[in-house]
């Protein structure tokens, strides 16, 4: 049972962090526009940081549940 709730979460977790990496690549398209306000400019390199911190949470966590599923 754990293998299939350690499945499920391996392809939630990998889900989570491709949307994560769009998101932050869209965010940092945005931080470099110069064509954009410096504010708007601002709050996408903020958001840029909060996805790659994400990013990095649900790869891990997806690598975690990959590895349980094996074992």
């Amino acid at each position: 049972m754990d293998k299939i709730s350690n499945a499920a979460n391996y392809v939630s977790d990998t889900v989570k962090g491709a949307t994560s990496t769009a998101s932050k690549e869209t965010n940092k398209s945005v931080a470099k526009d110069n064509n954009a306000d410096i504010s708007t400019r601002a709050s996408a390199a903020k958001d840029a940081v909060g996805d790659k911190v994400d990013e990095k949470k649900h790869n891990t966590s997806a690598d975690v549940n990959k590895e349980s599923v094996k074992h």
